[in-house]
């Protein structure tokens, strides 16, 4: 990996390591007892001022060159202790250095980071189950406060929207655990070939009950109810076949929902459009929404975790909508991105289906 450094076995020779130092500190002090002896001997000078000065001058000599190499371990010290008790932004100095020790400093400082990456993920991961799950609580939630107001009576058909969001909330506790092994790219993925118009009225109608509670009942990520949004779904040809993970395509679709509602103007229309790309259960998906748009200097970075959007405003979500809905439909090898519209926000998402015919 770039920036690591080598080992110790692979770590190439330097005139500058430990090893040269304490060499080169020998032969000193020895030059300087010999010529000292030798100054002696030509002056008549005593021996006992010459050892003296031989062991003064050779005590200085090694002081300075143990403090140049204590004095990094004592760094590396403080900066390990202060690792191990949680603090990763600490760094050691002096990895420039062409020794062992710029070695050893350049390596904790590698840990450091690793260990500072793995904390921020791990952080990060905590963000995206308590998203994903509010979805589908709150779904749950709107028609079992329904039931209970009288609103609607507890039919079967009712039952069974409860049940498919208890469903539902059970494969997120398990699915969205496969986020911390994003970086590794082990993540399964359950591909199959899928009805797209009844798939997507389903998301579509559990994105209205999610908004449909009584007021102050937040509705996806957002912490906004809107049951004054008129949700559409255009798909052509009526009988179109896709071929993804259905519960990773969901992740997508509900969240790019959940964030054009958020942002559309009252009484609003959302509308989510499919259509057949180029190969066998290839699909092309489009999301638009009425409201501010956002502008072409922010279109890349609406999709990296926490960003709220500035242009369109604070909504108080946690910025991980649309990060999770890239990071879904990266794991099909599709591509989303905001396209140009004369009016409002336009997400696109492109799916390249299965090498085989779809049936």
């Amino acid at each position: 990996m770039s920036g690591r450094v080598p080992g110790p076995g692979l770590r190439p020779f330097s005139p500058f390591s430990i090893k040269t130092k304490l060499g080169t500190l020998v032969v000193v002090s020895v030059f300087i007892t010999t010529g000292l002896l030798m100054v002696a001997m030509r002056t008549a000078t005593e021996v006992r001022f010459i050892t003296v000065f031989s062991v003064i001058a050779s005590m200085l000599i090694t002081q300075f060159v143990a403090h140049s190499l204590t004095a990094p371990l004592d760094e590396m010290t403080t900066v390990a202790k202060a690792i191990s008790h949680g603090d990763f932004t600490r760094r050691v100095r002096g990895s420039g250095r062409r020794d062992e020790l710029g070695d050893l400093a350049a390596t904790i400082n590698l840990m450091a980071d690793d260990l500072e990456a793995v904390d921020h993920h791990r952080k990060e991961l905590v963000a995206n189950v308590s998203h994903e799950l509010r979805t589908p609580i709150a779904a749950l939630r709107a028609v079992l406060e329904n039931v209970v107001d009288g609103v609607s009576a507890a039919d079967p058909e009712t039952m069974r929207t409860a049940l498919k969001q208890t469903e539902r909330l059970g494969r997120l506790v398990e699915t969205l655990l496969d986020l911390s092994r994003v970086d590794n790219g082990v993540v399964p993925l359950k591909a199959r070939g899928f009805e797209v118009w009844p798939y997507l009225s389903g998301v579509l109608k559990e994105s209205g009950l999610a908004a449909a509670g009584r007021p102050g009942l937040a509705s996806g990520s957002g912490g906004h109810t809107r049951n004054d949004v008129h949700l559409h779904l255009d798909v052509f040809p009526p009988d179109l076949v896709a071929h993804a993970d259905a519960e990773r395509l969901h992740q997508v679709v509900a969240n790019l929902i959940d964030n054009a509602v958020k942002h559309s103007p009252p009484h609003g229309r959302v509308t989510v459009r499919a259509r057949s790309a180029e190969g066998p259960g290839s699909l092309v998906l489009e999301v638009l929404d009425e409201g501010p748009g956002i502008p072409e200097s922010e279109r890349l970075r609406v999709f990296e975790r926490f960003n709220r959007g500035s242009a369109r405003g604070g909504d108080g979500g946690t910025g991980l909508g649309l990060a999770i809905a890239r990071w879904a439909v990266g794991l099909h090898g599709g591509h989303i991105g905001v396209a140009e519209s004369p009016r409002g926000c336009r997400i696109l998402v492109t799916l390249p289906g299965s090498s085989q015919p779809t049936r």
